[in-house]
């Protein structure tokens, strides 16, 4: 007799699926149980600008706020676009449960996902104040030791534009060619990125951003970022990385962060210059210099750890909207990302 390949639907289909996804572990239930993301309603309802005590009882209601956030967080982990993150939520149980939706919800489609990362984006502080939210909680739960900081930098790659030399020129000065801003070309330009720079490195060509990070060494936790153009050195972006509550603490670094105008800025920040020496030509590292290099290394290679989980688990950095505006959003959400799936893993300890 031959297996059913089909069996009569009963209740609890349902359930039965969302608990054999718990038996093969979902990290995303995992993720769930470990955060309370209620923690951000306030913030976002604050930036939002939804205050449910002066709110209109006339018309649709917006979706909740903590939902959409969460969106934010499986979109990106996941490397989704809007429309394919409206089909995955539909098409997944896993998604379902995370953001707490049975199949009777009303789901965001992708222009609501879209509206809610501008809105968040272009609200005062936007997401980075959800980040420093996220950081002051983990230091109060001792997650953060505090005992040493580690800097690097990291390149987003942006969509390599096929641009004359005369418009390279334009954009370098700050200008919109005159021939983008015409109507018939209007769809040319929002597909045209003025902001992205291109520098070289070790003879490899780059086209985009950079990421700058600054994180915990004992905990590998990002605690501080930037964004800059692709061209901007890792080393400029140092002081606005470091700020009091690095007080009395060892920063590591690799060679790129050496220099006499960077010892200064660790010196006013008041912390330990523990940045990796780098030789000169005719004027090699001597074996001593060469030893501490190696012992620093030991704890300034654990920032690589972050970018190979940015890299790897999340499918790399990258810029799929040219606007400004998601770039950063998508650069402080990376940083937040680490953060968040790294924190379950400290809490099982």
């Amino acid at each position: 007799m031959s297996r059913k390949a089909h069996s009569p639907r009963i209740l609890f289909d349902e359930q039965l699926v969302l608990d054999k996804l718990s038996k093969l572990k979902d990290p995303l239930e995992k993720l769930a149980q470990i955060i309370d993301f209620e923690f951000f309603r306030d913030s976002l309802d604050r930036k939002l600008g939804r205050d449910i005590s002066k709110r209109n009882k006339g018309g649709r209601p917006p979706y909740d706020c903590v939902l959409m956030f969460k969106i934010l967080i499986l979109q990106r982990y996941y490397g989704l676009s809007d429309d394919n993150m409206e089909f995955q939520i539909l098409d997944r149980f896993s998604f379902k449960r995370f953001l707490c939706v049975d199949l009777a919800c009303d789901i965001p489609d992708s222009k609501t996902i879209w509206l809610f990362k501008e809105q968040l984006g272009k609200s005062d502080g936007g997401i980075k104040d959800l980040f420093d939210l996220f950081v002051g909680k983990l230091e109060i739960l001792g997650f953060v030791a505090n005992e040493g900081k580690m800097v690097d930098a990291s390149f987003v790659e942006d969509p390599r534009q096929r641009n004359s030399r005369e418009e390279n020129k334009q954009i370098k000065q700050g200008e919109v060619p005159e021939e983008w801003k015409k109507e018939e070309n209007k769809h040319k330009l929002a597909q045209k990125d003025t902001e992205a720079r291109w520098t070289k490195k070790n003879n490899q060509v780059y086209y985009g951003y950079k990421d700058h990070v600054k994180s915990d060494t004992k905990s590998k936790l990002v605690t501080g970022y930037t964004v800059t153009t692709a061209n901007v050195h890792d080393s400029q972006t140092l002081e606005g990385l470091l700020d009091e509550r690095d007080h009395n603490q060892p920063l590591f670094a690799d060679s790129a962060y050496t220099g006499e105008e960077q010892e200064k800025v660790i010196k006013l920040k008041e912390m330990r210059y523990e940045v990796c020496e780098k030789g000169k030509r005719n004027t090699p590292l001597t074996k001593e210099k060469v030893t501490s290099n190696r012992e620093k290394s030991k704890t300034r290679a654990r920032v690589e750890h972050i970018f190979g989980f940015i890299e790897n688990s999340m499918g790399g950095s990258y810029v799929i909207n040219p606007a400004v505006i998601d770039l950063y959003l998508g650069s402080i959400i990376d940083a937040f990302m680490v953060k968040i799936f790294d924190y379950p893993c400290r809490t099982s300890l």
